[in-house]
């Protein structure tokens, strides 16, 4: 349980948020995220401030821009239905040539949009410098139930195991010329992921099974722990609370 699982949208670096204490960083995320939630949306300039916030811990941390921005297509349902907003919603409209669309869709798509990306974002740069067994481990020093740790730790654990299984299931069904053209012979497909759900369930216990003939009482104690080096890097929650500033200032102001 404690070997390390790679995600693909982890960036490998060595810069200071990297580094950083992943408690510091996930409580930061949090931050962040429930001010750009809390800013009225009608305060373009607070939004400005967020997006420079988060351009600059991305330069900090040395990513890539096009490994950012691909892995932010995790963000395209919202800005598709964002989109819809103006056509679809009530009050006023406002005529852009031959588009009749509705001010307050507008408001609450720029809303959706603005804030759904910025979110994203955020949980991207997060996990673009914190391995997943940091973000456990960040769970755990934040006193996040364990029930709810371990749950996330098994989950990452067998996620690769399911989906090698997955994987071999295919191949299998494909050398034995199983290539579906049209829906009706999706069936093969169906039942081929229920055995494989059965038999992930059986996994499973056979497994907390072994776990509890090995004394397991329900905690890791050493299993995600990280004893290495790392800085607390105080500057990023520095930025956090310049987001909280701008989301009070925005408030006040509207």
């Amino acid at each position: 349980m404690s070997g390390a699982h790679a995600h693909a949208l982890h960036y490998h670096g060595h810069s200071p948020l990297h580094h950083a204490a992943p408690q510091v960083k996930l409580a930061a995320l949090f931050l962040f995220v429930l001010a750009v939630v809390l800013t009225p949306p009608v305060a373009v300039w607070a939004f400005s401030i967020y997006a420079a916030i988060l351009v600059t811990l991305v330069g900090v941390a040395s990513i890539p821009p096009r490994f950012f921005l691909t892995r932010m297509s995790i963000d395209l349902p919202f800005v598709l239905f964002a989109f819809l907003l103006p056509f679809v919603g009530e009050g006023p409209r406002v005529d852009l040539g031959f588009l009749s669309l509705s001010s307050e869709g507008l408001l609450g798509a720029w809303n959706i949009l603005v804030k759904a990306t910025l979110g994203a974002g955020a949980s991207v740069l997060l996990a673009a410098t914190t391995e997943v067994r940091d973000i456990i481990t960040g769970l755990r020093k934040l006193k996040v139930p364990i029930v709810l740790t371990a749950i996330a730790a098994f989950m990452i654990r067998y996620l690769e195991v399911i989906a090698g299984e997955m994987r071999r299931t295919r191949i299998a069904m494909t050398a034995r010329g199983y290539d579906p053209s049209w829906v009706a012979q999706i069936r093969p497909l169906a039942t081929a992921g229920g055995a494989l759900f059965i038999r992930s369930y059986e996994r499973g216990e056979r497994v907390h099974q072994a776990m509890l003939a090995r004394g397991f009482t329900g905690d890791f104690p050493d299993a995600f722990d990280d004893h290495s080096e790392e800085i607390r890097w105080w500057p990023a929650l520095a930025l956090v609370l310049l987001a909280w500033v701008t989301m009070i200032t925005a408030s006040i102001l509207t």
